[in-house]
């Protein structure tokens, strides 16, 4: 989190960070408690981006792209998809026999995502923006980052608005959550 650069080079970072827990799990042999900090890792990651983007990224997709509109709410959809399906990981002990299909789905769920926004959007969006304005997008990225949820909360609005207003508190909240319970901190 947090890596640096225009808003492309920042949210590609975070993907391959995905990506690489993606295949940290799938080289895991067991369950236990690697897997439950490997999974709250990368959920933490999963929904900072998420927000993130909701925040910052589509509402400038839908600004400058032609057709953005219809990206960004696409885009929207995917990360309720993968919202959901986060805040059943959250309940499941890693000995769940459940777990591992649902981590299959989200992967599989996630990297299409990801894909996507790198085959489509991200080109479109750098022809769309200058320079400076990719850039300050990218700082907006981080510092909304900073700021965000830890955990899945899918009912929360997802309007850029009240993203804005409601995220820094419940990432408050979810922060002081993670500190006494340890989460996150592997």
């Amino acid at each position: 989190m947090g890596h640096g650069g225009n808003v492309i080079d920042e949210l590609m970072a975070d993907h391959r960070e995905v990506k690489q827990m993606f295949g940290r799990m799938q080289m895991m042999t067991g369950a236990g408690q690697e897997l439950r900090d490997l999974v709250d890792e990368m959920t933490i990651e999963l929904v900072r981006h998420s927000v993130a983007e909701e925040q910052y990224l589509y509402p400038a997709v839908r600004e400058h792209v032609e057709g953005g509109g219809r990206m960004a709410d696409k885009e929207i959809e995917d990360h309720d998809r993968v919202e959901k399906m986060l805040k059943r990981l959250e309940k499941m002990s890693s000995d769940d026999a459940e777990m591992t299909p649902l981590l299959q789905q989200l992967m599989q769920e996630v990297t299409a995502h990801i894909e996507d926004e790198e085959t489509n959007l991200f080109p479109m969006l750098r022809r769309a923006c200058t320079p400076q304005q990719l850039d300050d997008l990218g700082d907006k990225i981080r510092r909304a980052k900073a700021m965000a949820p830890t955990r899945p909360h899918p009912a929360a609005p997802s309007s850029p608005t009240a993203s804005k207003l409601l995220a820094p508190g419940a990432g408050l909240v979810d922060r002081a959550r993670d500190f006494v319970t340890g989460r996150g901190s592997s």
